[in-house]
């Protein structure tokens, strides 16, 4: 499992490494205007579907059928079961795109009214929307094919998919020449994008024998409980997304740059989302699945419990960062170009607030995979929504002080109630939350996060010092110096604190996988 983990994580950290030069790039064509703001309101609307009805909903409710199928009945079951979700996925977005293309500026004024004060900004926002919101039925399709991979252990080419959103966007931002607006430049690239990922996973399936075909929809019992763990999830999903959506609108009230603040700042809180919380979740719900479809429930706890730590030991480096460092990390990585530092402030408030919920986001798919590869999607789903009913309320409660600063706090805060829920949900229903090393090991880990702490707070000073004389990336050294430094000392204390009882652990853990993997094989 581990090592799926470390193949999805290290994927994914290349696809977020390459949207970090998308985004510098794209900083600095876009800059935080008028045009910037058209364009992420573009952006995020196909993007808030599809993690409604594409990956959080539909991976929650597809793979573990699609696994429990395979085990059960064979390749053969599954295969017939993923090409009917096809066909009827395809009609269902056939009929969303239609209805977004012909009511698109309704659209847009309902999830972004701030912008009709803006004649201009609004009819761009709309024209952008045009071109971005096909997206939404291709990276759906992409997603199903991407849970058969997964279901059937094979991640690499699902998890490297989504770096060919960020080249296709750079490709087209830096001929921005070619279009009528930079928006527009960058819209053209999400489109392209969906059509790559469609042929990447598509490839894939094909040429590993799992290949899917459009087949009749039936109403058997694999799809009854696909659709019967789906509704929920949809609507879990919705919750999260109506606080997302939630940002969109508010921010669109507040002055120009907002949203550019909010995105940038999240493009960094997502970082360690994408690469450990996703890649986590990603592998740990078909390990649970098996493991729990074969009555091993203590080893489904023991991964759990691996895979919190786990999530843990790689988050924290960012949690301490977003806190401590705001500033310095958006100057180093963003102001230039039409980014000034002055949005780069702006942004740098926004990710401290981010980085209070940062731990419980990345976390929060290993207490989700739990109830989900039992079945379960609808306890999953209250636990969101109560969240995010409160979430929101706090987001109206602060947008007037703290402005989209005040958005991101309310997110961060309800990334921990959400958590709490799922923890307390589960020991309601008995279910085991980790195994007995994991709070032991947790309190280890806080310990080496403070060390990380007190590293970076002296670094700082002493590395602006060493640039005093320095013309030409100053930031950008001093960020390399002042993180270099707290990574070593983190890597250190996690060796002291941890070096036996845990990181030799994960390594058996890997042998064990890998020796299990050969017996089943001969």
């Amino acid at each position: 499992m581990f090592r799926n983990i470390l193949s999805v994580g290290g994927l994914t950290l290349l696809s977020r490494l390459a949207g970090f030069v998308r985004d510098v790039v794209m900083a600095a064509v876009l800059g935080a205007g008028p045009v910037a703001d058209a364009f992420l309101v573009a952006f995020r609307l196909p993007n808030h579907f599809r993690a409604i009805f594409a990956e959080g909903a539909f991976n929650a409710a597809f793979v573990p059928t699609y696994a429990r199928l395979k085990e059960q009945g064979g390749i053969a079951t599954a295969r017939a079961f993923a090409d009917e979700i096809l066909t009827a996925m395809a009609l269902v977005h056939g009929v969303l795109l239609a209805g977004a293309l012909a009511f698109t500026p309704q659209f847009v004024g309902l999830l972004a009214p701030g912008l009709a004060d803006d004649p201009e900004r609004f009819a761009l926002a709309i024209t952008l929307t045009r071109i971005t919101f096909p997206y939404l039925a291709l990276i759906s399709v992409a997603t199903l094919i991407s849970g058969a991979l997964n279901a059937s252990d094979r991640f690499a080419m699902a998890a490297a998919s989504p770096i060919l959103l960020n080249v296709c966007m750079v490709g087209t931002l830096l001929s921005a020449a070619a279009f009528p607006t930079a928006g527009h430049a960058a819209a053209w690239g999400v489109l392209i994008s969906g059509v790559g990922q469609v042929i990447l996973v598509g490839w894939d399936a094909e040429r590993t024998g799992i290949g899917l075909r459009f087949g009749r929809p039936r109403l058997d019992p694999g799809t009854r409980q696909f659709l019967k763990a789906l509704g929920p999830a949809i609507i879990g999903s919705a919750g999260v997304q109506i606080a997302l959506f939630a940002d969109t609108i508010i921010a669109t009230f507040l002055p120009t740059g907002a949203l550019s603040a909010l995105y940038y700042a999240d493009r960094i809180n997502q970082l360690p989302i994408g690469v450990v919380g996703i890649a986590i979740g990603t592998v740990l719900l078909p390990e649970m699945s098996r493991r729990l479809a074969g009555g091993d429930d203590a080893g489904a706890a023991h991964a759990q419990a691996r895979s919190i730590e786990l999530a843990v030991l790689l988050a924290l480096p960012f949690v301490v960062a977003a806190l401590l460092i705001p500033d310095l990390t958006m100057r180093a990585l963003f102001a230039r170009g039409a980014f000034t530092r002055g949005d780069a402030a702006e942004a740098a408030a926004t990710l401290q607030a981010y980085g209070i919920g940062l731990i419980a986001f990345v976390v929060v798919r290993a207490f989700i995979a739990p109830f989900h590869a039992r079945g379960d999607t609808a306890t999953p789903m209250k636990a969101a929504l109560l969240a995010v009913a409160i979430n929101v309320a706090l987001k109206f409660a602060l947008m007037g002080t703290l402005a989209q600063v005040g958005l991101a706090l309310a997110t961060a805060l309800g990334g921990w109630i959400n958590l709490g829920l799922l923890i307390w949900f589960a020991r309601r229903r008995g279910l085991p939350v980790g195994d007995g090393t994991l709070p032991g090991n947790l309190v280890r880990l806080a310990v080496c996060g403070l060390v990380l702490a007190g590293v970076l707070l002296g670094a700082g000073p002493l590395a602006a010092k060493l640039t005093a004389g320095f013309a030409f990336a100053r930031e950008e050294v001093i960020f390399v110096l002042v993180v270099g430094a707290g990574g070593l000392a983190y890597a250190l204390s996690v060796w002291a604190m941890l070096g036996r009882q845990f990181l030799l652990g994960l390594a058996r853990r890997r042998a064990a996988d890998a020796l299990k993997a050969t017996r089943q094989a001969d």
